[in-house]
């Protein structure tokens, strides 16, 4: 699975990114390697976040799915 990811010079130094397809999911880093680590490992925690179960009785239900 490929993410894009937008990245961003930030003013105090550094870099700091965001995935635009995954709300909410962005880090930093001090280099640009260091920031491709670090959303890496937010991109994965966004993705492996639990969903909560429906209420009973609603018709819904969770799957997953494999991209």
């Amino acid at each position: 699975m490929k993410i894009k990811i937008v990245v961003h010079e930030a003013e105090e130094g550094g870099f700091w990114g965001e995935a635009p397809a995954l709300p909410g999911c962005a880090s930093q880093g001090d280099t640009l390697e260091e920031l491709m680590a670090n959303m890496r490992e937010a991109i994965e925690g966004w993705l492996g976040a639990d969903v909560p179960p429906p209420p009973p009785g609603s018709g819904q239900r969770v799957v997953e799915i494999a991209v």
